[in-house]
């Protein structure tokens, strides 16, 4: 009789919602592999509902402390597709700045905090501020350039409040812009001089061929607007998401998941790495050649390292945004804002750290929200986090029930999910 294994792994989060995992092998079969969102649903589309179109922003950022400016940017971006306005050049290279300081507080933060422990036998960070006490310091100092972008910007990076229709309700000062071309180019040193860190870390030897989706725009690595890209299918307009997620139910999981061409796909930064390389910076290149990351990655334990490489490119970007705004007649004045609703649908699709995102609203000719609906990159992940556990587990079957729950566990983690962005380690029960 070959050996059983059943572990029950929970909760996987304690912020954007509580996950679990189950495993039973029997006789080197597996009997069960489940990757289970338990939480509660959120309710955020019934409650915008009959919500007037200034509102909506900063309502739906609240679905999330960590995501809380790509929410934001995507409500805006679905009101504005559903009134027809366009933005400006200074309206566009704010948003870039704001967009870069949620990465560097969100990449930052999965990268260091939560995957790197895994990768050299810590059971958190703490351990590491003795053993490895100038990785900590650096780690904290790109999580503080993010935040102080967002609060010139945003007015704070957490929600931020000058985010509005059509126009920022606050524009930075020269000297907060040149503050910021000084953060950025230090951060690049920085991360340049620190890659060295994470090419040494052994990560597993672990490949799975599925789709990858993505945000798509011709000579940008696109992040805030485009159509979409499926490494199966191509391009395909930015209305047509409903029929690239294709969102259906199961009944473990209050989460809904995703699939398009196969039964299930990939977003985040590995999606964007492999769809969009060619946009990359020259840095961000140099640094994913460093790390021996190269298009088309099918290991998802990468996404990590695809996040490393993004924040040498967003550093690089918010140095060119803020610079095109030093460029523009000083001081930078809020614009005036002009907005007549239409009765209309609006989508909204933005690339947040873990992957792309949508919001669409359907407005009343007074500007009321009367419908809407939002796609977040966890669910569309959590089909394939699940693939890819049934394709690990045959190759660590004959590993210890520790190992195999910590190869899980990191395998969740390497998706940087919203689910256990405030949790690193999982309370873990294994049955005999």
């Amino acid at each position: 009789m070959g050996r059983i294994i059943d572990l029950d792994i929970h909760h996987i989060t304690r912020v954007e919602g509580h996950g679990n995992i189950r495993l039973n092998v029997r006789d080197g079969k597996i009997e069960a592999c489940h990757f289970d969102i338990v939480e509660a649903p959120r309710f955020f589309e019934a409650m915008i509902r009959g919500r007037h179109f200034d509102e909506a922003a900063l309502i739906t950022s609240r679905i999330c402390g960590i995501c809380s400016v790509g929410h934001q940017l995507a409500s805006l971006a679905a009101t504005e597709d559903a009134f027809s306005l366009s933005l400006s050049t200074q309206e566009k290279c704010l948003r870039r700045l704001l967009n870069a300081g949620e990465y560097f507080e969100s990449h930052t933060l999965h990268i260091y905090f939560l995957a790197i422990p895994d990768f050299v036998g810590a059971k958190s960070v703490l351990p590491l501020v003795k053993t490895h006490r100038d990785v900590v310091i650096h780690a904290l100092k790109l999580k503080k350039y993010g935040h102080d972008i967002g609060d010139i910007i945003g007015g704070r990076l957490v929600h931020p409040m000058a985010s509005n229709v059509q126009a920022m309700t606050k524009t930075p000062t020269p000297k907060e812009l040149f503050s910021i071309i000084a953060w950025m180019q230090e951060a690049k040193m920085e991360l340049m001089i620190n890659a060295t860190t994470l090419a040494n870390l052994s990560l597993p030897d672990f490949d799975r061929e599925t789709e990858y989706i993505s945000l798509y725009q011709p000579g940008t690595y696109a992040l805030l607007e485009g159509d979409i890209f499926s490494s199966d299918t191509g391009v395909a307009s930015y209305k047509s998401y409903r029929e690239l997620t294709q969102e259906f139910v199961i009944p473990s999981s209050t989460a809904k998941r995703c699939k398009h061409t196969r039964d299930s796909f990939m977003v985040g930064a590995l999606a964007r790495f492999n769809n969009n390389y060619q946009w990359l910076s020259d840095n961000a290149k140099s640094i994913a050649e460093h790390l021996n990351l190269a298009p088309k990655c099918t290991n998802p334990y990468k996404n990590t390292l695809a996040q490393y490489v993004e924040l040498v490119h967003l550093a690089d970007d918010a140095i060119d945004a803020a610079q095109t705004l030093l460029e523009m007649a000083q001081p930078l004045k809020v614009e005036e804002r002009v907005v007549s609703p239409v009765a209309g649908i609006g989508i909204g699709a933005v690339e947040v750290p873990r992957g792309i995102l949508y919001h669409e609203y359907a407005y009343n000719e007074k500007g009321f929200i009367e419908k809407a609906n939002c796609v977040i990159p966890t669910g569309q992940n959590g089909q394939n986090i699940e693939n890819d556990m049934h394709a690990l587990v045959p190759q660590i079957v004959d590993k210890t029930d520790e190992e195999i729950t910590l190869m899980m566990e990191m395998l969740v983690r390497a998706y940087d999910p919203c689910i256990s962005c405030s949790t690193h380690l999982l309370d873990v029960e294994i049955i005999r």
